[in-house]
């Protein structure tokens, strides 16, 4: 499959608006300035904030995985503090209710003339940036409810119907350690999720400058690089970025070689994916693939998705959707393995290695 060279700086999407330098050249701007006010309050974690920044242009939802004290709500409050959008957290616990999230109905009286009637009173999910804190503490009912506001981007009470603000974004973490008590997400309701961000331990020189700024008193003025308005602007840009149908066909090989043939057909999957893959991915995982691709081509400037971008977002979109088995458990192969083997393995034509991909866009 040949690599496909514009002619021209303007590429044009499906169904959508010419997507030219003159308007990836600020979106690039703006996010190089986001990154360094971030930068004012977060040490490291380049490569987290930049998925958490594709998830938000791509209108998705993020879950965060990683040990506590990794920094993660002040993160994410940074984050919507620095593209001036409200922020609420919500502490998962046994007991929360989904009308603890939503809201509920209260009956209100008018004192001028003592007639009752019902208000309807908007939980905490009504923001434009939600922190889901250990969603795998609470029972399934109450993450349901998230995951329908979510899905929906609005909530009904009573009969009627509430749209959430715009933009809306959800993260939610899980703690990798501690699973006594807690109930996962089924696989059904990860899929709807665009990224599984994993959160690592800072370096050591990172964690020597994050002891020095938290132990001193400090006071960080962050500026408002975007506002809601604008980022819905890059939204809708990011959807008319075009991918060649090399990309698409390299994305969907991709997510096909993970599944199990059809009923009589002939299993193509890789030797590894066969000893080791319990379930592969659904096509919400092609259209995650292009569409962050997407999303990472305009972070870096760029007029047009590649190769290359699908590679860079394989392991964010696909670790929650690839399902190991056994065998893979027994060998301790996690899913960032088998991606890792599974890029190895399927390379676009044209290209003799992984080490000639890494080269292409960085």
């Amino acid at each position: 499959m040949p690599r496909i060279h514009f002619s021209s700086d303007v590429e044009q999407g499906a169904g959508g608006q010419a997507v030219t330098a003159d308007l990836v050249g600020p979106v690039n701007e703006m996010t190089q300035q986001l990154r360094e006010e971030i930068a004012k309050v977060i040490v490291g974690q380049d490569a987290v904030i930049e998925q958490l920044l594709m998830c938000l242009l791509c209108r998705g939802h993020a879950v965060l995985v990683g040990v506590p004290g990794l920094a993660k709500t002040l993160l994410i409050s940074t984050l919507a503090r620095s593209l001036s959008l409200s922020f609420n957290r919500i502490q998962f616990t046994p007991d929360l209710m989904p009308s603890d999230i939503t809201g509920t109905e209260v009956i209100e009286e008018d004192r001028t003339t003592g007639k009752r009637e019902l208000r309807f009173v908007k939980g905490p999910v009504f923001a434009n940036v939600i922190l889901a804190d250990e969603i795998n503490r609470t029972p399934p009912k109450t993450q349901a409810a998230l995951l329908e506001a979510m899905q929906e981007h609005h909530v009904t009470a009573g009969g009627m119907t509430h749209q959430l603000p715009q933009p809306f974004f959800v993260l939610a973490t899980q703690n990798p350690i501690e699973q006594e008590g807690t109930y996962p997400l089924p696989e059904a309701q990860l899929d709807r999720f665009l990224f599984m961000i994993h959160v690592d331990y800072p370096e050591e020189a990172e964690e020597f400058d994050i002891i020095r700024r938290t132990t001193a008193r400090q006071h960080t003025d962050l500026e408002h690089i975007l506002d809601g308005h604008r980022v819905r602007e890059i939204q809708d840009l990011v959807r008319d970025v075009p991918a060649a149908d090399h990309v698409v066909k390299y994305a969907l090989q991709i997510v096909r070689k993970t599944r199990k043939p059809k009923r009589g057909g002939e299993d193509e999957r890789p030797d590894f994916l066969k000893k080791y893959l319990a379930w592969g991915a659904g096509p919400r995982a092609s259209q995650a693939l292009i569409l962050a691709a997407k999303a990472r081509a305009v972070l870096g400037g760029r007029t047009h998705a590649t190769a290359e971008d699908v590679r860079r977002v394989a392991h964010p979109v696909l670790r929650h959707r690839l399902i190991p088995n056994f065998n893979a458990e027994a060998d301790n192969i996690r899913a960032d393995d088998l991606i890792d083997l599974l890029l190895d393995f399927i390379l676009p034509e044209g290209s003799e290695s992984s080490a000639e991909m890494d080269a292409v866009v960085r």
